[in-house]
């Protein structure tokens, strides 16, 4: 009878080191296993994107509607600096005068209106003042829709 040689020992792994293997495998199995339910959850991964796409539009319609801000404050002060003082006393003037007439305006709107429409306008003003940013958000995208068609038709002529 021959006697296993000295290399067969070594080449066959003890019970030790097939436990670290099985625990090893585990561990692998486990991380797989999470990895393909994450990429599964379709719902989540939807959520998430949402998510994301929803805070880059927020974050382009902030920088639209600073960049318009911005654009709109020094089209203004343009405007103050190339216009002669008198043209501004006498705008200042009628612009005073004309809010005062609204004003008027609308306080005899208001007297003559009736109760269930004034109460409609007023729900529509707050619906207003708590989606502000939105709306802002939206107007500044219309304007810019029309400046880039503007700039659009210019060019063709």
């Amino acid at each position: 009878m021959s006697t296993p040689s000295q290399g067969d020992e070594d080449a066959a792994p003890t019970p030790e080191e097939l436990r670290e293997q099985v625990e090893h495998t585990r561990e692998e199995l486990g991380r797989t296993v999470e990895a393909l339910a994450a990429k599964a959850d379709v719902k989540a991964q939807a959520k998430e994107k949402a998510a994301e796409i929803k805070e880059q539009a927020t974050e382009k319609a902030n920088l639209v509607s600073n960049q318009i801000r911005d654009k709109a404050a020094h089209a203004t002060q343009l405007v103050k600096d190339k216009t002669p003082d008198p043209v501004l006393d006498k705008a200042a003037q009628a612009a005073t005068q004309v809010r005062e007439a609204a004003a008027r305006a609308g306080q005899l709107a208001a007297d003559k209106t009736p109760d269930p429409v004034r109460e409609k306008a007023e729900s529509a003003a707050t619906m207003a003042k708590a989606n502000r940013t939105l709306l802002i958000a939206a107007a500044a995208a219309f304007v810019v829709f029309l400046l880039v068609r503007r700039s659009r038709r210019c060019r063709c002529r």
